[in-house]
């Protein structure tokens, strides 16, 4: 079997997974939910725009950290989005995996790229 045979497996795979299963049934409950879909929207882009803060290097009100928190305390509370953001991370944590997975082999390479001499000796040093 050729790399690319695995890899539409592993497409395969994914897809029949009980996390993409359950991620994609929530997307569909929050698609149907406008009210929570707009107010998951909301958080994001405020999220979003503090993250962009900080990483400019702009200080960060207490009021507005404490304003999003509130609104993520809102938020939780409702069983679509919730339900949507649990299975959200869920199947990121297995994209996750088979990130390291599929990355594992490129390490060597990656190390030689970017100057590291020896990667088995860099793993123990960690």
């Amino acid at each position: 079997m050729n790399v690319h045979d695995h890899a539409y497996a592993l497409a395969k795979a994914i897809k029949s997974s009980s996390e993409y299963k359950n991620f994609k049934q929530a997307a569909e409950k929050l698609e149907k939910d406008s009210s929570a879909k707009k107010m998951l929207s909301g958080f994001r882009k405020s999220q979003w725009e503090l993250q962009q803060q900080k990483l400019s290097g702009l200080e960060i009100a207490p009021e507005q950290e404490q304003r999003l928190a509130k609104v993520w305390e809102v938020i939780s509370l409702n069983l679509v989005v919730k339900e949507y953001l649990e299975n959200e991370y869920r199947f990121s944590i297995l994209l996750s995996d088979i990130q390291k997975i599929i990355g594992e082999p490129l390490e060597d390479i990656i190390s030689l790229e970017i100057g590291e001499s020896d990667p088995e000796q860099n793993k123990t040093q960690q």
